[in-house]
């Protein structure tokens, strides 16, 4: 016990020396500087003088008897780092929240000085998310229609912090282009293609994949619907629709999602991992999106909540016209996939 004490002892005089130099040189807070010192203060006070633990031994009503006291400190201790994860996951959160809002802003800046406000967005906008696919966003963007529906239609591509030359091929082909920092996620560089579109007056988004698996000639499909003032929210589905020979597991994985979805929310889809989707602008204003990745169940499940008419269209999804998939493997993306759909409904 004694050689407890006295390292006690030295840690706690060492951690208020620590706290206090770092405090003195600038590189850490008030409140920091008063959280270690109060740490370390009461790990010194403890050390030297064991007998002011009986208060706390005898508050929770521990027999006094030979480890009592290291009972009642490893309580005390145990709650105290509690505490501080759920206060640490809280300062997490608004530190991410504050980045990812610095980072669309500064997206939505340096689009407003490449193009200028004349060059006004037509009311229907595809925003593309890309991260290296050079080679593949020609080939989509040729086959991009000039309108839909009787509408203009204007390609906003979001390139994800690519390292190849994805965002000089797509404005080689025509698209509009705002190019992100560094990689998010497909979730973040959509938000950022949101802020703009809404900003510029947008009226109907759809958002679509740059690898070549969902088909331009589609995207009537997805805004007739919200045109003609069924729907808020067309989501695509491959499996009304057709697709080319995907893995067994992946297939499989949709329907589990599909159900589990429908549990949380009430509302019947039947592809909810489909990227390919169309909604209306100002119900796009009533949903919370937070997730980087695999956010289409996020925003199923948001709208679901928020009694946005939500609808499917068939469509069709081929392979990849070059590289390899960006999701990972089906086991990993379907536990990450499913770790989004419940910490979106439990938000």
């Amino acid at each position: 016990m004694i050689s407890l004490r006295l390292l006690g002892i030295a840690l706690g005089a060492l951690g208020v020396l620590h706290a206090f130099a770092r405090f003195r040189r600038g590189r850490s807070r008030r409140a920091d500087f008063a959280l270690r010192s109060l740490v370390s203060l009461a790990v010194l006070v403890v050390s030297l003088q064991p007998n002011t633990v009986n208060v706390v031994r005898d508050m929770l009503a521990l027999e006094r008897q030979q480890f009592s006291r290291l009972i009642a400190i490893a309580i005390v201790s145990n709650a105290l780092l509690w505490v501080l994860l759920f206060a640490t996951r809280d300062q997490l959160s608004i530190a991410s929240s504050q980045f990812d809002r610095l980072v669309r802003r500064l997206g939505a800046a340096e689009f407003a000085r490449a193009y200028p406000e004349q060059e006004a967005i037509t009311p229907v906008v595809v925003v593309i998310p890309a991260f290296n696919e050079e080679a593949s966003i020609g080939a989509v963007l040729a086959q991009m229609p000039a309108s839909v529906c009787g509408l203009p239609l204007t390609v906003l591509v979001v390139d994800d912090g690519s390292s190849d030359s994805t965002a000089a091929a797509a404005r080689q082909a025509g698209a509009r282009v705002v190019a992100s920092p560094l990689n998010r996620g497909g979730g973040a560089a959509l938000r950022l293609g949101f802020d703009i579109a809404r900003e510029r007056g947008a009226q109907i988004i759809v958002t679509m994949d740059a690898d070549g698996q969902h088909l331009p000639a589609e995207i009537e499909r997805l805004v007739r619907p919200i045109l003609a003032g069924e729907a808020d929210f067309v989501i695509g589905s491959r499996l009304l629709g057709e697709r080319e020979r995907d893995s067994a597991l992946r297939l499989a994985g949709i329907h589990v999602f599909n159900v589990v979805i429908r549990l949380l929310t009430a509302v019947r889809v039947s592809d909810c991992s489909n990227g390919f989707r169309a909604f209306h602008t100002a119900e796009l204003d009533r949903v919370l999106l937070r997730q980087d990745q695999f956010h289409t169940s996020e925003l199923i499940i948001e709208a679901a909540r928020k009694g946005i008419r939500i609808a499917e269209a068939p469509v069709t999804v081929r392979r990849r016209l070059s590289g390899s998939s960006k999701k990972g493997r089906p086991l990993r993306y379907g536990l990450a996939f499913a770790r989004t759909v419940l910490k979106t409904w439990w938000r």
